[in-house]
């Protein structure tokens, strides 16, 4: 039980992954949290800004292009297997019981977006926390036709890498000071990601109630 709580706090910490994990862990998370419904709970966002942000400042060597490229492809990546796992085994997760990693509200609140923007659901729900892994198993169980899906895949994934990691990168370097303020960094993101969710779920109730 220790080794499981040890593990948690290791990959909920940014930082930590950034230096101990490299690259590759980055890449593994990122591919993890966005598509496969047990890895809603991952760092996403801040995870990308603060590796803009230490390659600006070489604690992760590896030029910026490549990070840049594999971020992409693994956020991309994930989604493919997100829609592909919705499409496959749609009835599965539909009636797939609320566990620790699985709720149904989950894909009720995804729906709920859906039904909202449509496709460009796939290019917001990148900043959302939870829909966003949420997001391409909806759109696999739906059938979305998958030209659609792709397209909005490859614009969702390349705008999210482009603002997090590069805005990160382009910040670190005209602020180098900044490393020395990670951890505010990272109470920034948990604040706005905390009052995202807070704010969708209180939609989600609200509309319900009204229906």
């Amino acid at each position: 039980m220790e080794e499981i709580s040890s593990f948690l706090t290791y990959i909920m910490n940014s930082e930590e992954i950034i230096q101990t994990g490299g690259l590759l862990a980055i890449l593994l998370i990122v591919y993890i949290e966005n598509g496969l419904f047990f890895g809603f709970f991952l760092p996403g966002d801040y995870l990308l800004f603060l590796t803009g942000v230490f390659v600006s400042s070489q604690h992760l060597d590896q030029p910026i292009y490549l990070v840049l490229l594999g971020v992409f492809a693994a956020a991309v990546l994930g989604t493919y297997t997100g829609y592909i796992s919705g499409r496959f085994f749609g009835d599965k997760i539909r009636n797939k019981k609320d566990s620790l990693f699985f709720k149904q509200k989950y894909l009720a609140r995804t729906a709920n977006y859906f039904e909202k923007y449509g496709n460009r659901t796939l290019i917001i729900a990148r900043f959302l926390p939870i829909v966003r892994t949420f997001a391409p198993i909806l759109a696999g169980l739906v059938r979305m036709n998958f030209l659609q899906f792709s397209i909005y895949n490859m614009i969702g994934g390349g705008v999210w890498v482009m603002t997090l990691v590069g805005g990160g990168y382009l910040l670190g370097n005209r602020f180098p000071f900044i490393i020395d303020y990670v951890h505010y960094i990272i109470m920034f993101f948990l604040a706005i990601t905390t009052f995202t969710v807070i704010k969708g779920y209180l939609n989600a109730r609200k509309e319900f109630d009204e229906e």
